[in-house]
């Protein structure tokens, strides 16, 4: 992650070692968001890597990623439901075997009993509308994001809310 460009101006740490670069150190965005992208990995559906993480206090709360619950086989392994039944994405999402990155975020802080009102989601994409709702009663009050989601109702809710959203361009920090 660490650029070798200039740094003047910029916040920076220089090498300890004689002739060693320095380096721009990236902004919290910059740093939460590529954790989301990482997350995403761990995704088992077909159609859509996605990675969220609950931040507070720039302290990562939870993690979620994308995938069927626990225990049970994943899509990977038999294949996508809403494939076969050509479902179009952001349609009849109960129609999934999956659990969405942020409810799996909020399932997991829930689980551990953390709260996550006031915290910050990062998420490689924008939450759908259920997302959006069950955010809004958490207390999320702030929401950053790479890629849109065709979930127009998601945004207005989320704004009516007064829940911040952000659009990332990428996790360099220029883009943030």
């Amino acid at each position: 992650m660490a650029d070798e460009i200039s740094c003047e101006g910029q916040e920076r740490c220089s090498g300890d070692f004689p002739g060693e670069a320095i380096r721009l150190r990236p902004s919290w965005d910059a740093y939460f968001m590529e954790i989301a992208r990482l997350v995403s990995t761990r995704s088992t559906c077909r159609r859509r890597a996605v990675g969220a993480v609950l931040v507070k206090d720039k302290r990562v709360l939870s993690t979620g990623y994308n995938g069927a619950p626990s225990g049970l086989s994943h899509c990977l392994e038999i294949g996508c439901l809403r494939q076969q039944l050509n479902v179009p994405s952001g349609e009849r999402h109960e129609l999934c075997r999956g659990l969405h990155a942020e409810q799996n975020a909020i399932i997991q802080a829930a689980y551990h009993g953390v709260s996550i009102r006031e915290a910050t989601l990062y998420c490689t994409n924008l939450p759908c509308t259920i997302c959006a709702k069950m955010l809004i009663n958490a207390g999320v009050k702030e929401i950053v994001h790479l890629d849109g989601y065709a979930d127009e109702l998601s945004e207005k809710m989320l704004a009516d809310a007064k829940v911040i959203l952000r659009q990332a361009k990428g996790a360099k920090e220029a883009d943030l």
